[in-house]
């Protein structure tokens, strides 16, 4: 997805199925003039394609009928300066009711959940924007005035408290919604043109977890995949978090996985705080990884009554593959996850993988501790953290 269109998309915030996967959308526009149209866009990776338009009624209501097979980002807009982005489902039934000139402030909206809760991150950040634009009125008030030094420091405090105040709700609000497609949105707000809340010097944790999740959930979605490999990039020329190389010299919270085990289930690697876990990542073509696991079998019988865990990431291509190595191996003791993509798993931009094994050792609040330790060197360190 290109920078341009990316903003674009999600500027509307800034400024499973039913029967045949039938979306409806029943709306109605306050204030609406004669001849007035509404249009529907789909969001594809590169460009937003119109693929709907409706005549809206003299009594300023319209309605828009559309097959959808998974949940996808579109812009209901009048033009390009006037819409509203929504996430709809398969067979969501969905009412709006807005002012024709502000689409982007429904006076009403049910029946979408991912679209009602970008309106609701869309009420926030307008507060914000509204806060801060006031400071500059105040500003230009005291332009030339003998106390404008004191009434800029002043602003600008106050301003940078507004700021962090909207990035960490912002933080919260990916959280409490890493698994919706909404938290894709939410990485890209601005407060003004170019002004992002979410920056990837100080926030990469959350652009990779949002990949992590939305990866493992919907990768064949085109912003999806835009945003891994929007997400690689930055781990590869990024030095200052934790998919980079600073992971090697330790100290660092260890990047979220959620990928699923054997049996279909999402294991998060976060689920596994509060126990000294090793990071592992093999596959059962691979011929060092083999000669490796019963160095991991011994230390797991050693020390996983001790709080000692094993987090083993498979880069099989099949699961046929990926099950027989785990039985021939005896390692089916311990936690196992993979998404069967060969070299192109989540796991190996966020984790920089360049050969494998490779292996994390994460401390009991999920922070690296030490790097690829083989044979002895692993149940060295961990006599060191449990024996003492």
């Amino acid at each position: 997805m290109s920078k341009n269109l990316l903003v674009f998309f999600i500027a509307g915030l800034t400024i499973s199925g039913c029967k045949n996967n039938i979306t409806e959308i029943n709306g109605k526009l306050l204030n609406s003039l004669k001849n007035d149209y509404i249009i529907l866009d789909e969001l594809r990776a590169d460009k937003l394609l119109s693929v709907d338009s409706v005549a809206v009624n003299d009594d300023g209501t319209f309605t828009f009928r559309r097959k959808i097979e998974f949940p996808s980002f579109y812009l209901l807009k009048t033009d390009n300066s006037n819409f509203l982005t929504m996430l709809l489902e398969p067979g969501e039934k969905v009412e709006i009711t807005s002012y024709r000139d502000s689409l982007n402030y429904p006076v009403s909206l049910t029946g979408s959940k991912g679209t009602e809760l970008m309106a609701t991150y869309n009420n926030k950040l307008r507060e914000t924007i509204n806060k801060l634009s006031s400071l500059r009125r105040i500003y230009l008030d005291y332009v030339d005035k003998p106390e404008m030094y004191v009434i800029t420091e002043r602003l600008d405090s106050m301003a940078q408290s507004y700021l962090m105040e909207i990035n960490m709700y912002t933080r919260n609000y990916i959280d409490g919604n890493i698994n919706s497609l909404v938290s894709l949105v939410a990485l890209y707000q601005q407060v003004a043109p170019g002004e992002y809340i979410m920056q990837p010097q100080n926030d990469m944790k959350y652009f990779v977890k949002v990949d992590s999740a939305l990866w493992h959930l919907y990768p064949d979605y085109e912003p999806v995949k835009s945003l891994h490999d929007q997400v690689a990039e930055m781990v590869t020329l990024s030095g200052e978090q934790e998919g980079s190389e600073s992971l090697s010299t330790g100290g660092y919270e260890a990047p979220e996985i959620a990928l699923p085990n054997p049996q279909g289930d999402t294991i998060r690697l976060s689920s596994t705080r509060g126990s000294v876990v090793l990071l592992d990542v093999w596959a059962a073509w691979c011929s060092p990884c083999r000669r490796e696991n019963p160095n991991l079998v011994k230390a797991y019988d050693l020390y996983h009554r001790k709080g000692f865990e094993i987090y083993q990431v498979s880069i099989d291509k099949t699961r046929e593959a990926w099950m027989k190595g785990i039985e021939d191996d005896k390692i089916g003791k311990w936690i196992h996850v993979s998404d069967l993509k060969y070299w192109n798993s989540a796991v190996v931009p966020i984790y920089k993988i360049e050969s494998i094994p490779a292996n994390f050792l994460l401390d009991r609040e999920g922070k690296v501790i030490a790097t690829n330790l083989r044979g002895g060197m692993l149940i060295q360190k961990l006599a060191e953290i449990f024996d003492n």
